[in-house]
């Protein structure tokens, strides 16, 4: 791999029971809200930031990121990866690698 991949500590779920979920986890497992956006919120659990998104199910997302974002994915998906969903406007993209793990693909974050 030309660039290094870097996970964050976020973890995505995407369900249309949104509003259910985010219940859930706010009530039930009294996780505290650390984000919140139009269809997206974010819960701190300690070891990791749990996401959870308004949409069609695709099972639980981990994220790395990387420096160029277009880069990685063509580079994955030479190397068997599937893409699922593509957002070039954040940049970041769904890949599915050839053993099941669906990842979030984004920007590496720039330190000042």
């Amino acid at each position: 791999m030309s660039a290094p991949f870097h996970s964050s500590r976020d973890v995505i779920i995407r369900t249309p029971e949104w509003a259910a979920a985010v219940a859930f986890y706010a009530a039930t497992l009294g996780l505290p809200e650390a984000y919140r956006g139009e269809s997206i919120v974010g819960f701190e659990t300690g070891a990791f930031r749990l996401y959870v998104e308004k949409g069609n199910t695709h099972g639980p997302v981990f994220e790395y990121w990387v420096p160029d974002v277009q880069a990685a994915k063509l580079q994955l998906m030479a190397a068997g990866c599937e893409l699922i969903e593509e957002d070039a406007s954040v940049p970041r993209c769904y890949l599915r690698d050839p053993y099941g793990m669906t990842f979030n693909l984004g920007r590496l974050p720039q330190r000042d």
